[in-house]
């Protein structure tokens, strides 16, 4: 049985970030998925926003990670390749009862470190963003948007381009623990996983491998969220996502979001769901986002509308269900040579390089690793057709005819990079392949059994 130093448990954003770092340290990782891709579950079914950090208690982990990873994500974009624009956000209201929570949460955000908040009337309003709803707003120029499903997977990409192994479709059933070998055996339908440490970042199903662990299975919550996908069309009318004031405990209703595609999203609603992966969505819970994403973005007409989808936020509570902070521990008296992250909801994807340095750091406090001298933090990224210019298009046509042939035509994806996605290493079937080429199964099944184009 192969031999690891350390096992983590989880490909979402978080999973995939302490992959990542652990992938500075010479050790051997191995990284567990029971899904067949990265970023199956929430990490990709979300709004794509990098969030400021000033609804988060002063203090929290949440809000300290939270504005740690909002100031170095430029630097981290360009890095992993991954589209990002630092958009600002408009936090808009209408009562004073609004204005009251918008400069509560001003405050909050200032204590955190938060930096530029300012609160703007109507008229300014309408020269930053001029079909956004509110009659007085606070904006947030240091907050932004991204694909989170890239980010997940580029970020997984690195890891693996520094030596970290993945496996999926490996679903964690059992977790024993041997102290005389100082070894966890991490078992799955394929086999079992002998390690030194055990990372968990096993998002909606963080509590059950804590449990695993010895650590408790901590009390979680599901808060479902639906959304509305508009066409690139009313893409035009919206630059700077719009938020509604928060409410009284910090939470967000509606919004309406640009994507870095082009795209705009409005949701999500929120209501308790206790089934674990439900990410069907209602006509009865879809209603509310009609009626207040209209109030947040003029613009919301059904003519726009092009899909929905739903993502679950799985948040940590105590027992009268108050959510809780992120639950990040690491016991070397009691479960030696784990980490714990549990409860890691909304804002993870601005969180996750934060967290997964916390998280890393217990690991190398203990075992002080050599560090990796050939670590690379820089994935190589070809940039898409669809964001070449004209000149740059013909210049990879004529180095590769394959760039020549559109397989969708809505993304504008061509068979040169349909190819480049099959080879790429974290390819285990079509569906990742799809996911990372940003085309329908179909086409990339079309293009990976199509005879090569010939040079021109």
């Amino acid at each position: 049985m192969e031999q690891w130093d350390v096992v983590v448990i989880g490909t979402g954003v978080v999973g995939s970030a302490v992959a990542r770092e652990l992938s500075r340290y010479r050790l051997r990782i191995a990284v567990l998925e029971k899904e067949l891709d990265v970023a199956c579950g929430n990490s990709s079914r979300n709004t794509g926003m990098l969030h400021a950090g000033f609804t988060y208690k002063p203090g929290s982990l949440k809000a300290e990670c939270a504005v740690e990873g909002n100031k170095e994500f430029d630097q981290v974009a360009a890095e992993l390749g991954v589209p990002f624009k630092r958009t600002g956000k408009l936090v808009v209201g209408f009562t004073d009862h609004d204005r009251e929570n918008i400069l509560k949460f001003k405050a909050i955000g200032e204590q955190n470190g938060v930096e530029g908040m300012r609160m703007i009337d109507k008229e300014e309003i309408e020269r930053i963003e001029p079909h956004a709803g509110g009659e007085f707003a606070m904006y947030v120029p240091s907050s932004g948007i991204l694909d989170p499903m890239a980010y997940t997977i580029a970020l997984a990409d690195n890891a693996a381009q520094n030596g970290v192994k993945f496996f999926f479709d490996r679903k964690v059933t059992a977790i024993s623990r041997y102290v005389a070998n100082n070894c966890y055996l991490v078992h799955t339908p394929a086999g079992a996983f002998r390690t030194k440490w055990v990372i968990n970042c096993a998002g909606a199903f963080a509590s059950d491998i804590s449990e695993m662990l010895g650590y408790p299975n901590y009390p979680v919550r599901g808060f479902k969220g639906e959304y509305f996908v508009l066409d690139k069309k009313a893409g035009a009318f919206l630059k700077t996502p719009v938020y509604p004031a928060p409410n009284d405990r910090g939470g967000f209703s509606t919004h309406a979001t640009p994507t870095v595609d082009g795209n705009i999203l409005v949701g999500p609603d929120s209501y308790i769901t206790e089934e674990w992966e439900d990410c069907k969505y209602t006509k009865d819970h879809l209603d509310g986002p009609i009626r207040d994403g209209s109030k947040m973005f003029e613009q919301m007409r059904r003519e726009f509308f092009i899909r929905n989808f739903a993502g679950i936020r799985w948040k940590r509570v105590d027992e009268d269900g108050n959510v809780l902070d992120f639950k990040l521990e690491s016991d070397q008296q009691h479960n030696l040579n784990t980490v714990n992250l549990v409860g890691i909801e909304s804002p993870g994807v601005t969180c996750a390089l934060p967290l997964a340095r916390r998280a890393v750091a217990r690991l190398v406090a203990v075992e002080k690793p050599e560090v990796n001298e050939m670590f690379d933090p820089v994935r190589p990224a070809p940039k898409r057709f669809y964001d070449m210019t004209r000149e740059e298009q013909a210049e990879a046509i004529a180095a590769d005819p394959e760039y020549g042939e559109i397989v969708c035509r809505c993304e504008t994806v061509t068979r040169a990079e349909i190819r480049r996605a099959i080879h790429n290493p974290l390819a285990s079937t079509l569906s990742p392949v799809s996911r990372t080429a940003r085309a329908p199964p179909w086409a990339v099944a079309r293009a990976a059994t199509a005879r090569p184009a010939s040079p021109r």
